[in-house]
């Protein structure tokens, strides 16, 4: 077991992540906007998880885009992302089904 000072450093990382989703472009948009995410989820999860709750085709493709500027790689991890382009607490994401940006 790992000593106290470990512990709150480790309850701190497994707090969630406020994210923000837009839809652009011709994807169907979900109507839950703000979602909560385990901060060591990928991009990958996030896109895996859209294509899921929108009930899209296998072959239809998911894009995400932060803050309408670049395409995260899959692997990302979101905390990262967070870290370096979350604003006022949250962390926006376009999704949409063909690439737009970056």
């Amino acid at each position: 077991m790992a000593d106290t000072e470990d512990n709150s450093i480790t309850e701190k990382d497994n707090s969630k992540i406020c994210i923000l989703l837009n839809a652009t472009g011709n994807v169907p948009i979900i109507k839950k906007r703000k979602w909560t995410v385990d901060p060591h989820k990928t991009v990958s999860w996030i896109q895996k998880f859209i294509h899921q709750y929108l009930k899209l085709d296998a072959s239809e493709q998911i894009f995400l885009y932060v803050n309408q500027t670049f395409a995260p790689a899959p692997d990302q991890i979101i905390k990262n992302l967070y870290e370096c382009h979350g604003t006022n607490g949250k962390l926006v994401l376009y999704y949409c089904k063909n690439q737009a940006w970056g």
